[in-house]
């Protein structure tokens, strides 16, 4: 018989995304712990649900009295706290206690998106221009149009619909102030790179088939991978919003795709499993829109397609991550 694996996560709240209507997000953390959990019992380990709730405080003794040697960790910080993510990951790291994922430091990094495209630049990785801005600066754009317009510390697409991407300075402003008003500080604007999409996991040392985000949307509308696409099955964006998996596209462009993937994560600091975000401009040149540590491996999210598209059943894939996580295999 294997080992317990104490599985962490967020105990799912009333939050401000109820308000914004973009509670699914939250609670489908749920569906995400019982993949994982049925996975490992397949394999023989006997899981342990640990739910995590605010304040910080007690999360940290609940992690102090882990009686595992294994830890899954699921957790994502709480609302309104980002940072808790990462005090999670430290505490499992002082604790000499082998966890999935990644460590704190890439936690840190992509936790902002302006951290993680300087981590990129300075690594020499394409990604698209951009600046930061918060409701106490209000320094001139200087970008091109159009741009997009994003939370620069949310992740499942909280606060990203199609009125993101602006083509003039007066909407600019407006989207800013809207974003200012929902408690999204900072705000990252980078010039939007309207070609092919496409997204890679990387999982230890290789980099699962390749995903292509294909739109079909009515004109007029910015292809572009908002909230609604990604979890409201009635919205024009969720049903022309199509996933496929593997892309089709040509040996080199898969060749670039997945070694570009693996220099983003490199650059961050990047272990166990990652998701890149890329996309193409109209000349076929590669950028890093966005690096995902730890990012969804629910049954129906895109790591665990692109898993099944590499042979791997839903079990396999996870005790691939949990080997990883006690060979603390890493690039």
């Amino acid at each position: 018989m294997h080992p317990q694996v104490a599985i962490i996560y967020n105990q799912p709240e009333a939050s401000r995304y109820d308000n914004r209507g973009e509670g699914a997000a939250v609670y489908g953390v749920l569906d995400e712990v019982d993949a994982v959990k049925r996975a490992l019992s397949d394999i023989g380990f006997v899981p342990m649900l640990i739910p995590l709730s605010p304040p910080i405080k007690n999360a940290l003794q609940t992690i102090d009295n882990i009686d595992t040697s294994i830890v899954f960790n699921l957790f994502e910080g709480f609302e309104g706290d980002p940072l808790t993510e990462i005090i999670i990951a430290r505490a499992l790291t002082e604790k000499s206690v082998a966890y999935t994922g990644n460590l704190p430091e890439a936690l840190h990094t992509c936790l902002d998106k302006s951290l993680a495209k300087r981590a990129l630049l300075d690594a020499g990785v394409p990604t698209p221009a951009y600046q930061v801005y918060s409701s106490k600066t209000s320094e001139p754009l200087t970008l091109n149009f159009p741009v997009i317009v994003k939370p620069a510390r949310e992740d499942a697409s909280h606060g990203i619909y199609a009125e993101n991407v602006v083509y003039t300075t007066e909407t600019f402003w407006s989207i800013l102030t809207r974003l200012f008003e929902n408690s999204s500080e900072p705000v990252l604007v980078e010039e939007f790179v309207n070609g092919r999409e496409f997204n890679a996991t990387v999982l230890g040392k290789e980099v699962l088939p390749i995903s292509e985000i294909v739109y079909t949307l009515p004109d007029g509308f910015p292809p572009v991978l908002t909230f609604e696409s990604k979890w409201d099955t009635e919205s024009l964006y969720y049903k022309h919003t199509q996933v496929i998996c593997p892309a089709k596209i040509d040996r080199s462009t898969e060749s670039r795709l997945k070694n570009l993937a693996i220099k983003a994560c490199k650059a961050c600091g990047c272990r166990g499993y990652t998701r890149v975000d890329m996309r193409a401009d109209e000349k076929g040149k590669l950028y890093v829109l966005e690096v995902n540590p730890n990012p969804d491996i629910s049954p129906g999210a895109g790591c665990a397609r692109q898993s099944a598209a590499a042979g791997l059943s839903y079990t396999e894939f996870i005790k691939v991550i949990v080997e990883q996580a006690i060979g603390e295999n890493t690039l």
